[in-house]
């Protein structure tokens, strides 16, 4: 599977979510704030930031889940915004987690308060880099997304 092929799986469970929901209106700023969150939710399993303790990150798998919690919401922001990408922005860059974080968190704001192709493509490169730095393949990314895809169905229909 190639990466381009996850906007097409993301806009079918968007669909299936606001026929299941029956939502009418725009939620583009809902997934806004939730990809804000699942970044958050990222950053607090790797522990980056947590100076004063001496507790490790959470295991790989528990940390690759969040990262790919904030690519279902990243495609489908851009699938609302008409944005996609052909390639996976593989940027192989040593950074400091901590203020990558902080960076990204700015980057995700700023194409929430004005959505553009290239604020969409700078939040991608971003996230390129973050999983350089947490050691995930484009692979490791697929197959987790596949795996939380049909998570998300699931919970769907099953009242979550």
């Amino acid at each position: 599977m190639e990466f381009k092929e996850l906007f097409t799986m993301q806009q079918a469970l968007d669909a299936f979510i606001e026929n299941n929901r029956d939502i009418q209106r725009d939620v583009f700023i809902e997934k806004g704030l939730a990809l804000t969150i699942e970044l958050a939710e990222l950053a607090n399993e790797t522990r980056c930031f947590k100076y004063w303790s001496s507790k490790g990150p959470s295991e790989r798998e528990v940390i690759l889940e969040e990262f790919v919690d904030s690519i279902h919401f990243l495609l489908s922001l851009g699938n609302e915004k008409g944005f996609t990408l052909d390639i996976w922005p593989e940027i192989q860059e040593k950074v400091d987690l901590t203020k990558w974080f902080l960076r990204t968190q700015e980057s995700i704001l700023s194409f929430i308060q004005a959505p553009s192709s290239e604020s969409y493509e700078i939040v991608w490169q971003q996230y390129g880099v973050l999983a350089y730095n947490l050691g995930f393949s484009l692979n490791d990314i697929i197959e987790a997304y596949i795996a939380k895809n049909e998570k998300n169905y699931e919970r769907q229909r099953t009242g979550y």
